[in-house]
């Protein structure tokens, strides 16, 4: 199995009215209760609305890009799927129920991190 990072830019979502917002969350809670239940899903969320802080490599903290730039994530939803188009297939889902568009990239497999998971008897 190969994880995937399916993401959406922070305001994408902006063209959705307020009191819609409801109907498109129980629309993405029932694709993410899919996903558990098809034993693919490892971990999604929705990301605050502010600026981020960067911590540099001596420990300098300075304030990150603003969320309203396109750079920036606005949610996520790992899965660990088949294939490619398994990812796809999922993303296809997730931007039905979200009303936006989402990018699909595989992760770089890391098995020593999965072999220190597993011995803490974790899955990620």
């Amino acid at each position: 199995m190969t994880r995937y990072l399916i993401s959406f830019d922070a305001g994408a979502m902006d063209h959705i009215p307020e009191e819609e917002m409801p109907d498109v969350g129980k629309a993405a809670h029932a694709v993410v209760q899919e996903a558990v239940s098809a034993g693919v899903f490892v971990f999604g969320a929705g990301l605050e609305r502010r600026r981020a802080s960067v911590v540099a490599t001596d420990g300098t903290v300075t304030d990150g890009p603003y969320p309203e730039t396109r750079e920036v994530v606005g949610g996520f939803t790992i899965v660990d799927v088949a294939s490619h188009e398994d990812a796809l297939a999922w993303a296809a889902k997730i931007a039905a129920a979200c009303r936006c568009a989402q990018e699909v990239r595989q992760l770089m497999p890391d098995p020593e991190t999965d072999a220190m998971l597993h011995r803490a008897g974790r899955r990620w």
